[in-house]
């Protein structure tokens, strides 16, 4: 019995100190920011596996949903209803890219950093630029936004 309660005890401060490490992160759906149209803010933002990303709706006529192509084998996809607030933890490594469903053509899309990028940068990288080509305005955001990665 002794040895089930120090394995119990262990587990809950294994528990309660990976809850502690973990942070939660804030992304603004906007309308505009700084002179752009249709942007998450931050449009990439880097965390650490067990973190949470809080999309947060600045105005109205937004979501944040999941572009699978360009997530990593093994992650849990999401997808937010129009102007709902949705929080979204990253348990696996790589490249999550996201999108506003009905802003998309305009290029609202973001991307998230969970630890070691290289997991699927490539794969993610070379399914967003093919997707820029569709995008109505804004035809360089995703390029801008992998770049900005390192």
């Amino acid at each position: 019995i002794m040895d089930n309660i120090k394995i119990l005890a262990l587990s809950l401060c294994l528990l309660i100190t990976t809850n502690i490490n973990a942070a939660e992160h804030e992304i603004k759906m906007l309308s505009s920011n700084k002179g752009e149209m249709m942007v998450f803010e931050p449009p990439v933002l880097r965390i650490n596996p067990g973190d949470t990303v809080k999309w947060t709706n600045a105005n109205p006529g937004h979501n944040s949903v999941s572009i699978n192509e360009m997530i990593p084998a093994g992650a849990t996809a999401w997808n937010g209803k129009m102007n709902e607030e949705i929080s979204v933890k990253f348990d696996v490594e790589g490249t999550y890219g996201y999108k506003c469903t009905p802003h998309y053509i305009l290029g609202m899309v973001g991307l998230i950093i969970v630890g070691d990028e290289s997991v699927n940068l490539e794969q993610a990288k070379s399914f967003a630029l093919k997707e820029e080509a569709k995008f109505a305005t804004n035809k360089t955001r995703f390029s801008d936004y992998f770049s900005s990665i390192k």
